[in-house]
């Protein structure tokens, strides 16, 4: 089941889900945020790859592609630790995280394991560029 705004479209073929979700500020998808798609689409041949831009969620400019969330779901991943997942995300999306992109969240599972927990986890609020932590005034 799908929750949360929907910003792009939803694909099914040959089994294959990909959504993107962004901001509830943003209604487009922007080229960072395509390049991510299209770079773990070919590194990563996923059955399900859900994305959400949450820039809008931090201390950053209208329209900014910097924050992002990604689950990704492949065949892939089977046999290896969460930390070898994420750096097969982290080697395809390399460009990217040198770049344009501040933080990345990352759901790296096999299919097994999204069809226990298919959902796209949320970020914690943005405490902004101040270092505050949780709980201090």
């Amino acid at each position: 089941m799908l929750s949360g705004q929907l910003v792009g479209s939803l694909f099914s073929m040959a089994g294959r889900v990909c959504v993107s979700r962004g901001s509830a500020r943003s209604g487009a998808i922007g080229p960072v945020e395509a390049a991510i798609r299209t770079k773990l689409e070919q590194a990563l041949n996923p059955e399900v790859l859900e994305l959400r831009n949450e820039s809008g969620g931090h201390a950053v400019p209208p329209g900014s592609e910097t924050h992002f969330r990604v689950a990704v779901v492949s065949s892939r991943f089977e046999g290896l630790s969460p930390l070898q997942r994420h750096r097969l995300v982290h080697a395809a999306l390399s460009e990217e995280l040198a770049g344009p992109v501040h933080a990345l969240a990352i759901q790296a599972r096999t299919p097994a394991q999204w069809r226990e927990s298919p959902q796209l986890d949320t970020s914690p609020p943005c405490l902004g560029g101040s270092k505050k932590t949780r709980g201090t005034p």
